[in-house]
């Protein structure tokens, strides 16, 4: 099972989300799963950074790097026990898991472009991945962004 925390309180995007009422996830992990989470999202927030100006420079290879970055950003996948397993499958919908599946798709697919040197594709990919964050906050992490709280986000292109 690929799960990475670039997915909760992050990076992921909503299919078709007509109702954007699902509950915030990070107030049901453990400490544990919360500080992994933070922490990978925190290294997802750099990258991103950084690739939106290797992007507009046209540094085809440090974006590439950074959409690999991000596509493998696994800490909590790595890091995981057994039972922190448990305890996020308890915590999080389906929905969830997928939308992080889709995000790191969407990295993967910057890098793909990058790795062409396809400046357009990069851009269309990396506005991709800004909505996915989006949605994924606005769905599940609005307690942390209350900003998206209200968010009208509907089906987000591929």
């Amino acid at each position: 099972m690929r799960l990475s925390v670039g997915f909760a309180l992050s990076v992921v995007i909503v299919l078709q989300t007509g109702a954007l009422a699902a509950d915030p996830v990070g107030p049901k992990l453990t400490v544990r799963l919360k500080e992994l989470l933070t922490k990978e999202m925190q290294q997802v927030a750099h990258a991103t950074a950084e690739l939106a100006l290797a992007i507009a420079a046209g540094d085809h290879a440090s974006a590439h790097q950074l959409a690999i970055a991000v596509r493998d950003s696994f800490i909590l996948k790595k890091s995981l026990t057994a039972q922190d397993k448990k305890d996020l499958m308890r915590t999080v919908p389906p929905e969830f898991v997928a939308l992080d599946r889709r995000f790191h798709n969407i990295a993967g697919k910057l890098a793909s472009a990058a790795g062409s040197k396809d400046s357009e594709l990069q851009g269309f990919y990396f506005s991709r991945m800004l909505e996915a964050c989006v949605s994924c906050h606005a769905r599940y992490a609005r307690d942390r962004f209350p900003g998206l709280a209200n968010s009208d986000l509907h089906s987000v292109r591929h």
